[in-house]
């Protein structure tokens, strides 16, 4: 699976499949291998794109600080290298952030979006949230990746019958190198595009959980103020929809994709 030089750095990526571009943007401390069970599903109809965030999975891990516009940055240039805009852009957590920073910088990359588990700021004002953003910087530094893993894990796959994926993903999440980790988390707390929701103009799909995740993300429900916006609530699905309910995710996903093909010539008259 081939890396590109893009603005400066090498950033991995995985491509499979023809016809318009599906592309996946994995969350914080993950990697292309977020949608195992999304990309065998959607190759035989798409052009579908995963690749590896700076500081992330195999891309290079970079110095920081990093930044949102820096990640949709990168992003915009990535399609541009391999020729494969405007696309389908589907986002989880820190990946639909970028997707909505994409959507907003370079509008014309964009030929949908779909947020996953995700939110239009990350907000650190109460000391609820002051002291969750503390504890997870506290981790990353003194405890390490392993330790940090292990605590996000717990809060994603909490359900007993969730173990066997809560150690799997446990066990990538670990891989993290721990700086470049820290300086992406570093670009989360006051980031927010919430005053400009209103501004995305292609279709968006918003996909839920049932279940709020983190106090950083209470302004998750806010994403239905996206014009046109359709909000799609997975039961069971807490913060990982697409590996936790892959099947109802992908009929949510595709139901989405499919309706954006119709054309007026290809609608019945009565």
């Amino acid at each position: 699976m081939p890396s590109v030089d893009v603005r400066g750095i090498h950033l991995y990526y995985c491509s499979t499949g023809s016809g318009e571009t599906l592309l996946f943007v994995h969350g914080l401390g993950s990697s292309e291998r977020d949608w195992a069970f999304q990309t065998p599903a959607f190759s035989s109809d798409y052009r579908v794109i995963a690749y590896d965030l700076r500081g992330h999975g195999q891309s290079e891990k970079s110095a920081g600080p990093y930044s949102m516009a820096q990640f949709a940055a990168d992003t915009a240039a990535l399609l541009r290298v391999i020729d494969s805009r405007p696309a389908h852009v589907v986002g989880i957590s820190l990946g639909g952030m970028v997707a909505l920073q994409l959507a907003l910088d370079a509008p014309e990359m964009v030929r949908s979006l779909c947020i996953v588990n995700s939110a239009p700021e990350v907000s650190v004002r109460t000391l609820r949230q002051r002291s969750e953003m503390a504890l997870r910087m506290f981790i990353t530094r003194v405890l390490g990746m392993r330790a940090m893993a292990a605590f996000i894990a717990a809060k994603v796959f909490p359900e007993p019958e969730n173990a066997q994926l809560r150690r799997a993903m446990a066990a990538l999440w670990s891989q993290n190198d721990r700086r470049a980790y820290a300086a992406a988390s570093r670009a989360l707390p006051g980031w927010s595009v919430l005053n400009r929701l209103k501004e995305i103009s292609c279709r968006a799909l918003v996909v839920s959980g049932d279940r709020p995740y983190s106090s950083l993300l209470q302004s998750e429900p806010r994403l239905a103020e996206i014009p046109g916006a359709q909000v799609v609530i997975i039961p069971g699905a807490l913060h990982a929809a697409p590996v936790q309910q892959p099947e109802q995710f992908n009929a949510a996903l595709r139901a989405f994709l499919s309706a954006q093909t119709v054309t007026p010539a290809d609608e019945s008259v009565d």
